[in-house]
C-alpha cells in the first residue's frame, strides 16, 4: 500500500487544498492530510477544529485520513512508514520555499521522497490567508472554500 502524506497547516482548508487532496487521493493508496503546527504562523482555528473541518470537506474521499502532529514532518513519515510527502505549489515562490523544506527532509531522512502537486488554474491566487482576509471584511469566499464549510467558516472569520 502507497501511503502520502499532505501536510499543512489548512486554516482553513480551502477549495485549493481540497483539489490537491482529491488528486492525490487517484495517485495514491493512502493519502494522509496533517494539519501541522507552525509555532511562528498564528492560527484562526484549533487544531481540532481544523480537523474537523476537513473531515467535513473529505468526507466524500474514501481513502483520506485526517490527523494533527506537532513535531518533526519528517518524524511523523517515520511513524508512520509513508511512501512520500505531497506539497502543492502555486506559484515559483512557493517552490523555492518547498524545495528547501523537501531538500531538508531528504537530508532527515534518505527515502523521504517529496511530490510537487501544482495548482489547478483557478486556485493559483488561493490562499488561506487571503480566505481569512476577504471573510474578516464579510466578503463572499463561497468561491474559495468547501460548500460544506462555508458557513462554519465565515461565521468564525467575520470582526
Amino acid at each position: 500500500m502507497r501511503t502520502a502524506i499532505y501536510p499543512g497547516s489548512f486554516d482553513p482548508v480551502t477549495n485549493g487544498h481540497l483539489d490537491i487532496i482529491s488528486r492525490a487521493t487517484k495517485l495514491f493508496d493512502k493519502v494522509i492530510v496533517l494539519v501541522s503546527v507552525n509555532p511562528i504562523k498564528p492560527s484562526s482555528f484549533s487544531i481540532q477544529e481544523r480537523k474537523e473541518l476537513l473531515i467535513k470537506a473529505t468526507s466524500s474521499l474514501e481513502n483520506v485520513e485526517i490527523d494533527s502532529y506537532d513535531g518533526l514532518l519528517i518524524d511523523y513519515f517515520n511513524q508512520k512508514k509513508a511512501d512520500v510527502i505531497i506539497k502543492g505549489l502555486r506559484a515559483m515562490s512557493d517552490f523555492e520555499y518547498e524545495f528547501q523544506m523537501a531538500m531538508a527532509n531528504k537530508k532527515l531522512q534518505g527515502e523521504a521522497e517529496t511530490i510537487f502537486l501544482t495548482a489547478s488554474s483557478e486556485n493559483t491566487f488561493l490562499s488561506s490567508s487571503m480566505v481569512k482576509q476577504i471573510a474578516m471584511f464579510n466578503g463572499d469566499i463561497s468561491a474559495f472554500v468547501p460548500n460544506c464549510i462555508h458557513e462554519q467558516i465565515k461565521l468564525r472569520l467575520k470582526r
